[in-house]
């Protein structure tokens, strides 16, 4: 999957030579709003040793002006395309899926890492109790399937888990980005103009993989799906977030600098499961043998 805010709406992509959207599983856009944003002062993007930081601030048209004007612009024959839903308060979370529920739009994601203003801008998605409430709001205003976007900047992702999909996630994507920041020191000031970013990259992968390991152990008794996602850059990396529980795996920065990263990853995939004569993907899913053992050993 091409993940949100690296492909804009969807149809940008679709000028890269070489690449069609039928190379995709899914396509998700650009994080959508109530009311149109125009995002934060530059800098917003930095680029870092093994990856990125980025503070865009949601810059989007609206999500009236998305369903209106960009979806009938989409061809839905080539890929499954996903919203990401974004919000300051659980209403606006809530009103922003109402109005993509009568679209052609396939499913959406709930991005729970924006900050909730109503409590002094704290992000949703570091809060179980808090990820639980917008999910359960969103569930009521859609039937759309349900993506829950989770953050790694919280103390345990598991339990979050657990909550969104008891209050209705049909499926979670893992993770999001890592929250940091990058100084200039010649001049003592903070490169990125909202201060902090969104670190992305090679560099939170070993992180993500963790992550998507203990959401599957939660997940997986349900029946809910993973998409892996943190830093990959080839197929190799695509199999260990299959491995660790993930049913599909999203690609962003890397993106940036490879835009036909995904057929490289697709054509990998299909020579792994042929020399392991593995006859279908999801047998790999969350099939990670560990000594249980030395499993607790910390260090």
């Amino acid at each position: 999957m091409l993940l949100s805010g690296c492909v804009g709406f969807g149809e940008e992509y679709t000028r890269v030579h070489g690449f069609s959207n039928r190379d995709a599983g899914a396509i998700i856009l650009k994080g959508t709003t109530l009311a149109p944003r125009l995002g934060n002062p530059a800098h917003r993007v930095y680029e870092t040793p093994m990856g990125m930081l980025n503070a865009i601030g949601l810059q989007n048209p609206g999500v009236d002006k998305v369903v209106t004007e960009i979806l009938p612009e989409l061809d839905f024959d080539e890929t499954r395309f996903i919203a990401n839903a974004c919000g300051s308060t659980i209403e606006e979370y809530a009103e922003v899926c109402r109005r993509f529920d009568n679209s052609r739009i396939d499913a959406i994601e709930i991005n729970i890492s924006c900050p909730n203003v109503k409590e002094g801008g704290t992000s949703f998605g570091n809060y179980p109790d808090a990820s639980a409430e917008v999910v359960a709001a969103c569930r009521a205003a859609t039937t759309k399937p349900i993506i829950a976007k989770l953050s790694p900047n919280q103390t345990d992702i598991a339990e979050n888990a657990r909550r969104c999909i008891e209050a209705g996630a049909d499926g979670l994507a893992v993770i999001n980005t890592i929250m940091g920041m990058a100084i200039d020191a010649e001049t003592r000031r903070p490169v990125i103009g909202n201060v902090q970013g969104g670190l992305s990259g090679p560099a939170i992968k070993p992180v993500a993989l963790l992550k998507v390991k203990q959401a599957y152990e939660v997940a997986a008794p349900h029946g809910v799906p993973i998409i892996g996602q943190g830093g990959i850059t080839s197929p190799t990396d695509a199999l260990e977030f299959i491995v660790a529980g993930a049913s599909a795996v999203g690609v962003g920065t890397a993106l940036f600098y490879d835009p036909l990263i995904c057929v490289a990853i697709n054509d990998g995939i299909r020579d792994y499961l042929s020399r392991h004569r593995i006859a279908n993907i999801t047998d790999l899913v969350g099939s990670l043998e560990i000594d249980v053992e030395d499993s607790a050993v910390c260090g």
